[in-house]
């Protein structure tokens, strides 16, 4: 069974979306493992988006990224991270297929309401960075 990790971002939580997000991702058969609500300060999202230091966008997507509450995740499930990926639909919600969720609810490229892994080795460093062996639960 493959893991991933998922966040209801800022813009998400601030819409009321949580719920919304979870049942799309448990309707779709991945379950739910580990599950909190956070806050990261700059310096938290900074590290967690490392991967972009240097890139144009990563001071306004860490910024956002600790403006406000996100709801962070592992779901697991065969395939779960190429279905998360495609329930949460393309980064930028104009190129997001219908019925997905960042074409349903997201503002912009930035603020696109959920975040996933996007691939095992991505995967298994950003559930690290959320969550410790006791968080999470394989049931």
């Amino acid at each position: 069974m493959e893991r991933t990790l998922s966040i209801v971002k800022p813009d998400g939580t601030q819409k009321h979306l949580i719920g919304e997000v979870i049942k799309r991702f448990e309707n779709s058969g991945l379950k739910v493992i580990g599950l909190k609500m956070i806050s990261m300060n700059k310096k938290e999202a900074e590290g967690f988006y490392a991967v972009h230091r240097g890139k144009p966008f990563f001071e306004s997507l860490t910024t956002f990224m600790s403006s406000g509450p996100s709801v962070v995740m592992v779901l697991q499930g065969e395939g779960a991270i190429s279905k998360t990926r495609e329930l949460m639909g393309a980064t930028d919600p104009k190129q997001a297929k219908e019925g997905t969720l960042r074409r349903q609810f997201a503002t912009n490229i930035e603020k696109n309401v959920v975040h996933g892994s996007d691939a095992p080795e991505t995967a298994a460093f950003e559930i690290k960075y959320f969550f410790n062996s006791l968080e999470i639960f394989d049931y």
